[in-house]
């Protein structure tokens, strides 16, 4: 039950986070997916996820009439322990609780905040559109992609990324999805340029605060340009 509980909780504190999307692309732009790339990303986030469709036209409807809270967008930067560089994102209603949440947890697990820039050039910002391993092999999904106008695609038994340039995402998504079908997530994300190999004890104290980030409502996305070695990931089960 507890467990149940546990997963109920954290299923709850995702569907927040993928209504505040919505509501947040929604009134940036047309209430209508079709018109509105940020927005057709959020609902396939949403829909990936299981999100009820009551729960996103609720978010939809909510931002066309102008209801709910006003979030703004806030970005993060800073480093996490064995000097890996983060980019933590957030949409807040309160600035002053996001920051001060935010740098309460990077501090209590082994890292520091740092001044906006400070890895921010370490890092490219790109458009990335991931689909599951049963799409289809390597070779099919680099051959879409390439067709479709995407610039890079890594491949691994998690599934596929599809690398596009920042302009382009929505673009690349819409000639994808006739042949891939719908993604699994299409987004504006943070692409480092260099990897940080992580050991066992960094790497626990690193997911140990990403975990709590994640557990923060605010906080949408956390980028980091660590890599943890296979035989350190074993090690942790």
């Amino acid at each position: 039950m507890h467990r149940k509980g546990a997963q109920d909780k954290k299923r709850s504190a995702m569907f927040s986070k993928l209504s505040r999307e919505i509501t947040v692309a929604a009134k940036m732009g047309t209430p209508d997916p079709d018109m509105n790339p940020r927005l057709r990303a959020a609902v396939n986030a949403a829909k990936a996820q299981s999100m009820p469709k009551d729960n996103i036209a609720r978010a939809i409807d909510k931002a066309s009439k102008g209801e709910g809270d006003n979030y703004e967008e806030v970005r993060y930067e800073g480093f996490g322990p064995g000097g890996v560089s983060l980019i933590i994102e957030a949409l807040t209603d309160n600035r002053n609780r996001t920051a001060t949440n935010v740098r309460t947890a990077v501090s209590k697990n082994g890292g520091n905040l740092g001044a906006s820039g400070s890895v921010s050039h370490g890092f490219s910002r790109m458009g990335l559109i991931t689909y599951p391993a049963g799409v289809g092999d390597a070779e099919k999904i680099f051959e879409a992609a390439l067709e479709a106008g995407a610039e890079d695609v890594t491949s691994s038994e998690d599934g596929h990324e599809i690398w596009t340039s920042n302009d382009a995402l929505h673009e690349v998504t819409r000639a994808l999805t006739p042949v891939l079908g719908e993604p699994e997530g299409a987004k504006l994300a943070w692409r480092p340029a260099t990897m940080v190999s992580v050991g066992l004890d960094e790497a626990t104290q690193l997911f140990k605060l990403i975990d709590t980030l994640d557990d923060d409502d605010d906080v949408q996305q956390v980028w980091g340009n660590y890599e943890v070695p296979d035989e350190v990931m074993d090690k942790l089960g």
